[in-house]
């Protein structure tokens, strides 16, 4: 039975509309069933339960379930030790299908949200999936009257028979009806079936010419359907193994049966989690459709809805409302001109809050907050009414009276034009008193009125609000705000004027008025205006945040760009550094061999070879300081990737920044054997590039560097060089082993091996080594300047 209080709120239009989108019978009766909750911890997990369902929807679209209604009535009747039919094993198979797709869906769902428990794990938990029965019904039987011939191999069996068997009588029919001798006696020459047995059409005339049995008579008598007698027996045959036919049937659906009441229990709870499953997505979808928000629930029969809709109002038609009741004030009067929006906001704090309490999401913003209430007590006016019927005074007294009856701490009285429809001092009057008496039940109250007593009571009253329907002036229409504060006002005189009534008969009924009410009117004016202005600096204040947060947003990306542009600069200045201290090195190196060549040429006296020394460390210091100055650090090049390689194309491998020869052209795999130095390996063919361009050609491997001093193979650095000095013969040949290989692998060409000269021992196991080392293309002493025959030189392949 319907409230009759949550009626006028259009509550259940809200539970119909979330039924509209149940997909099974039962769950579209449980939603219309439903009341609001009154457990603060229950609403709250009911809210979490579908605002979780309604992400999963936007992320994983709806779940393909149908209805399958009476599956458990079925399961019952198979619990019970009923034989199911063809059709309930089918709605059965399909229950089990939900069970299915519901787990399926599910598990592409996380199972945790902002770090807690899924809140509707459980109900997916209580799913217990039947793959095998699942599959195995629908394969055994085909519609709700048909079972495949595959559903036994005694079944497939007798059909068998039965199909050679109607064959062979069709052939000896057949051959009656075409015998010459027998078309006068037939009434057509074609074989019926009568009775489930084979027959042909005589003419009544000839019932002793055909002999056989007679199944049936035209309507017009005309005509005999007779069994002949050469059939009778393989028609009793056919009779005989249909019966068998159906015998096995039954068979297959008791064990059909019997399978389905095994899993009886796990049956009844995945059935009843899947209802509420597609009940609460059902709700979660209806929030979808209203952009609604999951709101906090506090245990205080208090709410706050911020930019609050009205759910069966269009969203573009509908002006969002503030609405608080129960924190700093019980009791909200709400005034203002007729059509102004004030019984839909009346309406909207009701529904909103009855709606939550069933688990439904509101259209409002995500700040509001709801409380719990255990009852709503509802008189609404007569022009808002769902039905549009009229009410008179004693209607609204009746309802009240039921109101006070059931008024508590945790109530909710939604009150509309109160006091309305007798004389207006009376009125008033009987208004206050109602609500002192409602205050006094500890009751929380909204209340619409045009009694301008009401909004004195409100003034004066502590925990009484006023609030006000906005009203435009100019356009003479109401803006449908609800103005906190402030109460509203009829404005009859303006808009008389407006419309065009004399001036005189505006001041006449003016000066009709009282003092008071004159007074109270200016007041609610400059009150207005205060409101007006203030709310002009709000929004003043909220462009001023808006901006602001705008510049600081702005500023943090200038921030990070800077650092980010400080990392790339200091970066760029250590390899420049690196390079540098490379290029100290190496001029090091050249220097040391010039002073060991002025040292030997006894030519020269002392004084020639300190000019000369000096000349070659200022040219040198000149030339590290133009690097230093003018040098700049090349940003790493941008490699594309190679689309194709041939056979002999010199590449470049990026990761390794070396060169190398293409082999083999990419296998299937887009793989690519190459060398690189002496050593092969397969790369994919989308870590292979262009050799970069340098201005020039590219240096091949064993070439002079840049910055080498005429005469020289390779830049001499520390990387190139191996110092044996104290290694016994095995230890020598060891570490030259490894020096090869790791050069090989660094794409080095020329190596120096220091041994010293000693007896000449260790110098020539390693020539003896190197001989046979298959990465070495060459090798030789080192010259004047390299360190004489105690160096061998080695060049790569």
């Amino acid at each position: 039975m319907k409230n009759k209080y949550l009626n006028n709120l259009e509550y259940y239009t809200i539970l119909r509309m979330a039924a509209e989108r149940a997909v099974c019978p039962e769950t579209h009766a449980r939603l219309l069933e439903e009341t609001p909750l009154t457990d603060a911890a229950n609403v709250r997990y009911l809210l979490l339960q579908t605002n979780a369902l309604a992400n999963h929807l936007l992320k994983n679209g709806t779940p393909r379930i149908s209805s399958c209604q009476g599956a458990d009535s079925a399961v019952r009747r198979a619990e019970k030790g009923g034989l199911l039919s063809m059709a309930e094993l089918l709605t059965v198979s399909g229950a089990l299908r939900n069970f299915s797709t519901l787990v399926n869906w599910f598990s592409t769902v996380e199972e945790t949200e902002n770090g807690a428990a899924n809140p509707v794990n459980d109900l997916f938990y209580s799913i217990t999936p039947q793959p095998v029965l699942e599959k195995r019904i629908p394969e055994a039987i085909l519609s709700d009257t048909e079972m495949a011939d595959t559903a036994s191999d005694e079944l497939y069996s007798l059909r068998r028979k039965i199909r050679q068997a109607e064959s062979a009588i069709r052939d000896k029919l057949d051959a009656v009806v075409k015998n010459p001798n027998n078309s006068r006696y037939l009434q057509e020459a074609l074989v019926s079936v009568k009775n489930g047995r084979f027959v042909v059409p005589v003419k009544a005339e000839h019932r002793n010419d055909i002999a056989g049995v007679i199944h049936d008579v035209s309507a017009s008598g005309g005509t005999l359907f007779v069994e002949p007698t050469a059939v009778v027996e393989a028609n009793a045959k056919i009779m005989q193994l249909r019966n068998q036919e159906q015998a096995e049937i039954e068979r297959i659906l008791g064990e059909f049966s019997q399978q389905v009441a095994e899993i009886s229990p796990l049956f009844y709870a995945a059935w009843d989690a899947m209802l509420e499953i597609d009940k609460r997505l059902a709700k979660a979808a209806l929030g979808l459709a209203m952009d609604a928000v999951l709101p906090a629930v506090n245990d205080e029969a208090a709410f706050s809805l911020v930019k609050a809709r009205h759910p069966l109002l269009p969203k573009g038609h509908v002006v969002p409302v503030d609405i608080r009741l129960g924190f700093e004030y019980d009791t909200m009067i709400i005034t203002g001109p007729n059509t102004g929006g004030k019984t839909v906001s009346l309406k909207t704090a009701g529904l909103l809050c009855a709606m939550a309490q069933t688990g439904y999401l509101l259209p409002a913003h995500d700040t509001s907050a709801v409380g719990v209430f255990e009852n709503f007590l509802v008189d609404i006016g007569d022009e808002q009414s769902i039905e549009q019927s009229l009410s008179t005074f004693s209607g609204h007294m009746k309802n009240i009276t039921g109101i006070f009856e059931q008024a508590g701490p945790r109530s909710l009285v939604l009150l509309d034009e109160l006091g309305a429809g007798t004389d207006p001092a009376e009125g008033a009057a009987l208004a206050i008193s109602i609500i002192e008496k409602l205050r006094e039940a500890g009751a929380r109250i909204i209340a619409t009125t045009h009694y301008a007593e009401l909004k004195m009571f409100a003034l004066e009253t502590p925990g009484v609000q006023n609030a006000g329907s906005e009203f435009n002036i100019e356009t003479l229409r109401p803006t449908y705000r609800l103005v906190v504060g402030v109460p509203g006002r009829s404005n009859a005189f303006l808009i008389g004027e407006k419309l065009g009534l004399p001036a005189g008969v505006i001041q006449n009924a003016q000066r009709h008025m009282s003092t008071e009410q004159r007074r109270f009117e200016t007041v609610l004016t400059q009150l207005e205006d205060m409101k007006l202005e203030m709310k002009a600096q709000e929004e003043e204040i909220e462009n001023l945040k808006h901006a602001a947060s705008h510049q600081l947003e702005s500023a943090r990306e200038k921030r990070d760009a800077l650092i980010q542009q400080g990392e790339d600069e200091l970066a760029a200045a250590r390899q420049k550094a690196k390079a540098l201290a490379d290029d100290v090195q190496n001029a090091a190196f050249g220097l040391m061999d010039e002073i060991k060549q002025m040292q030997k040429d006894k030519r020269q006296s002392d004084a020639q070879r300190a000019q000369r020394a000096r000349e070659i460390a200022r040219k040198d210091s000149e030339l590290l300081g133009r690097r230093a100055l003018d040098g700049t650090v090349q940003a790493p090049r941008q490699h594309i990737p190679l689309q194709t390689a041939q056979p002999g194309d010199e590449v470049f491998v990026p990761d390794m920044g070396k060169t190398a020869t293409v082999v083999a052209a990419p296998d299937k795999a887009g793989g690519v054997e190459v060398r690189i130095g002496a050593i092969k390996t397969k790369l994919p063919l989308a870590e292979l590039s262009a050799l970069p361009k340098t201005g020039g050609r590219q240096p091949r491997p064993g070439t002079p560097m840049p910055g080498a001093r005429k005469g020289d193979t390779a830049l001499r650095t520390p990387q190139t060089e191996l110092n044996l000095l104290g290694k016994t013969v095995d230890e020598a040949l060891m570490e030259v082993d490894r020096f090869i290989d790791g050069a090989v692998m660094g794409g080095l060409s020329t190596l120096y091996i220091i041994h010293g000269r000693g007896t000449g021992a260790l110098r020539s196991a390693i020539t003896q080594h190197l001989k046979a080392h298959k990465g070495v293309k060459s090798f030789r002493l080192g010259q004047y300047g390299e360190g004489g025959d105690g160096v061998t030189v080695v060049e790569l392949r």
